[in-house]
């Protein structure tokens, strides 16, 4: 199948942009991680990344067609489990 100049030139324009928002919402993840890691105590601050972490993954969902499920969390909401996980074990466990 050969795409047109155009369709082709569509293609990697929506490429770039999907890498982008990954990476928009893989660096509000970690800022996430970071704050709620080194920062005990900074709700709002975890609460306002995490708004900007939730609209990225659905900007980053819409953009490759995944339809937004209403049983499904939000990403955050994961990522705040895995912080108090991490956050619960002892510092001195590197694993």
């Amino acid at each position: 199948m050969r795409y047109s100049r155009a369709e082709h030139v569509k293609i990697l324009a929506l490429q770039q942009e999907v890498a982008r928002a990954e990476g928009d919402y893989q660096r509000l993840r970690a800022a996430y991680l970071e704050v709620a890691r080194t920062e005990p105590g900074h709700e709002v601050a975890l609460a306002m990344i995490g708004a900007d972490m939730d609209r990225a993954h659905a900007r980053l969902q819409a953009l490759i067609g995944l339809p937004r499920l209403p049983f499904t969390h939000e990403p955050s909401a994961v990522v705040r489990r895995e912080a108090e996980r991490l956050a619960e074990q002892d510092p001195r466990d590197n694993h």
